[in-house]
């Protein structure tokens, strides 16, 4: 520790105070704008020089606010954290706070920082620097992911084996990977593995050319420590090598997997219209599409103030972006006929899991964790009009003073993604009608149209395409796409990928896989006392021809109150359309009786892992064993502990940290109802490839 932490409650006269004037933000949950990132950077790089020299370099990996508390941020916005009632008085001043991640290359340590701003606005205050336990590891930045690219086109051992199936350097491409699980390393080296590709032609599809072998490297080192070569099943289902356990190190990998050299499949296969080749092109394709225009002539119906704030008929909300979860909605609220209902304090993606299903070795090391070891805003796109968007857009970024789409590079210089985040409507067909059939009845209709805040990121040969919808009815809605490139191994002549894969072309594995999202819910539905209910729909006991069931159809909706920490963990169930909802104990529909809330609808959404007990996967992201997890929310110092269902700290990891949600439904049991909840949500989908996903997927929607 350098020196005392500032707590949020006891500012020093140096600290500013968040007030309208104060500094140039529109709300207390902005990002960091690129001068902050810069100033945070600085600030860190003179504190290590003047207070830390047992630190000899210093690179960047991430960079972010802390969050006030958050009833302080309610108050500061004037939200009441009841409906019909006055907002809370502002507790004191609230603190411009932030915290960076960052490493000694030199030394391999890691190092946590967290930061105030001072009152000149113009330089940030270290409040103290954190020296991580041995073996956590920060997450992936997109700088080390191009640098393992490069790494590889440098070592003599990796050409060399390139050479011997015919890749020449200039060909050779690598997609870094996280290492997921492999204990012949210690979790204190910081690595990679690499999967190679050939690229024979600018811009072609590398991933039609998959090559045999997959280097490990040694990120901070700079240096390529192990190759790995894959066993293949050439007699049948039979694998050539002994297991599909990891070989020793010490082993002669290539002896190891019981196999000779397998050069790249060379069929193209391109998607890209100037490559395609002329067989493609000379197939008949149907007319041309005549152009659809969107024009909104009087403008966009929504308003965006501060470049953050965003309302849309009853709602308003915070955007903004976010370098882990991509896009951050926050402080949710409707406009009930003048009375603000508080809905939703953050809605985020605050984690994901990739895991693959062959079990041979070094395949079981892909489950990547996309979110917590990469950073999906960090792998977000410049959208572009016409193509990613649709329609009259607004960009969150650009020229606007509030510039959300930034993160931090290896030297402290903020990132900047002009166009990450993208707001505008939707007509979404009905949004009820009737008609009355009688003679000389009337028919009313009306149109529905939906509010988009969406980000597209490209994690490698994937690309996943968010978008939150927010609708006239107060429906609140995320819809995942899946598109972009299968990941691929190549197979040797008449190999069959069954029962693990498809070979969606010619010598082209496409391994089984799913893809398992964990979706945070931090609500307040008409304020912080919530409750979740579970629903199951079941046929009564009484039996057909009974006094009380004569018919035999009488079916009821039965509910279970989550009402401890214990019970927190629940998982989906078809056979009774089992459904949650999040209510308010304390408010009451005045014609139901019933509770108010919002129910969660998530069917043919709700997935979870597919492995074994004990599975690497298990291990690492319990989270994805259920469906729902309600956990009670804790605030710290630094905000909210609980934001990250894997943990704080996602590369590498063994087990399942003590900051995740294992840990926190099974710690002193505690009330769960009429509490500040948060809502872990577990959905996903399982992908059996097929041949049609071949050369780019079609977009799969997830809602």
């Amino acid at each position: 520790m350098s020196k005392p932490a500032v707590e949020q409650g006891s500012l020093p006269k140096d600290v500013v105070s968040l007030d309208k004037e104060a500094i140039p933000i529109s709300h207390p949950l902005d990002a960091l704008t690129p001068d902050e990132i810069s100033l945070v950077s600085l600030a860190v790089r003179q504190h290590v020089a003047s207070e830390r020299k047992d630190i000899k370099a210093v690179k960047f990996i991430n960079s972010s606010i802390i969050a006030p508390l958050k009833r302080d941020v309610l108050a500061f916005l004037g939200i009441p954290v009841e409906p019909g009632v006055k907002s809370e008085p502002v507790n004191g001043p609230l603190a411009r706070r932030a915290e960076t991640d960052f490493l000694d290359p030199v030394t391999g340590n890691n190092y946590n920082a967290t930061l105030t701003l001072s009152t000149d606005k113009k330089a940030w205050v270290v409040d103290e620097i954190e020296t991580l336990p041995e073996g956590t590891q920060p997450q992936i930045t997109v700088e080390e992911l191009i640098e393992c690219d490069e790494l590889v086109r440098k070592d003599e051992t990796v050409l060399k084996l390139a050479a011997e199936v015919g890749v020449s350097p200039e060909q050779l491409c690598a997609d870094g990977w996280s290492i997921g699980w492999d204990d012949r390393w210690p979790t204190a080296k910081r690595i990679q593995q690499c999967l190679l590709y050939a690229r024979y032609a600018p811009h072609s599809n590398l991933y039609a050319h998959p090559l045999d072998f997959i280097p490990v490297v040694d990120v901070n080192a700079k240096k390529v420590i192990h190759i790995d070569f894959p066993p293949h099943r050439l007699d049948g289902d039979k694998l050539s090598a002994k297991s599909t356990a990891p070989p020793s190190p010490d082993e002669d990998a290539l002896k190891a997997s019981g196999r000779t050299r397998l050069p790249p499949p060379l069929q193209k296969a391109e998607y890209l219209p100037d490559l395609v080749d002329e067989a493609t092109k000379a197939k008949p394709a149907p007319d041309p599409l005549k152009p659809l225009h969107v024009v909104q002539p009087e403008g966009v119906s929504f308003k965006v103030t501060g470049g953050s704030v965003l309302e849309w008929q009853n709602w308003r909300m915070h955007v903004a972006f976010s370098g882990r979860e991509g896009i951050a909605i926050s402080t949710v609220t409707w406009n009930d006929g003048g009375v603000v209902r508080p809905i939703f304090y953050r809605l985020s993606l605050a984690e994901m899991v990739v895991p693959y299903a062959a079990p041979e070795h070094p395949h079981p090391r892909k489950f990547a964790f996309d979110v917590g070891e990469y950073g999906m805003g960090t792998q977000a796109n410049e959208l572009s009009l016409g193509c990613d968007c649709l329609g009259t857009i607004h960009y969150l970024a650009g020229p606007f003073k509030y510039l959300p789409g930034a993160f931090v590079g290896h030297d402290g210089k903020p990132i900047v993604l002009k166009q990450a985040i993208c707001i505008h409507e939707e007509d979404n067909g009905l949004l009820w009608k009737h008609t009355d059939y009688r003679v000389g009845g009337r028919a009313h209709a009306v149109r529905s149209r939906r509010l988009v805040i969406s980000m597209v990121c490209t994690v490698a040969n994937y690309e996943y395409a968010f978008a939150y919808h927010f609708y006239l009815d107060g429906t609140v809605e995320l819809e995942i796409g899946l598109t972009g490139i299968v990941n691929t191994y190549l197979l040797a002549q008449g190999e069959d990928p069954a029962p693990y894969g498809t070979q969606v072309a010619p010598r082209i594995n496409a391994q089984y896989h799913q893809h398992v999202f964990s979706l945070r819910v931090d609500p307040m539905i008409d304020g912080l006392q919530n409750t979740v209910v579970e629903s199951d729909v079941e046929a009564v006991s009484d039996p057909t021809g009974s006094a009380e069931n004569h018919a035999g159809n009488a079916f009821v909706s039965k509910d279970v109150r989550v009402a401890r920490s214990s019970e927190g963990i629940r998982d989906y169930n078809a056979a009774v359309d089992r459904r949650w909802k999040i209510v308010n104990p304390t408010k009451k529909h005045f014609a139901s009786g019933k509770e108010v809330g919002y129910g969660i609808m998530a069917k043919g959404a709700w997935e979870t892992l597919k492995c074994a007990e004990n599975a690497w996967a298990r291990k690492r992201a319990a989270f994805a064993e259920h469906s729902v997890w309600v956990v009670k929310d804790v605030e710290g110092r630094n905000g909210s502990e609980r934001l990250w269902p894997a943990g704080k700290y996602v590369p590498q990891t063994r087990d399942n940290p003590k900051d995740s949600v294992l840990s926190w439904t099974g710690g002193p049991e505690e009330s769960l109802e009429g509490q500040d909840v948060v809502v872990f949500l577990t959905v996903g989908l399982n992908h059996i490839p097929r041949p049609e996903d071949w050369p780019v997927m079609p977009m799969e929607h997830l809602k």
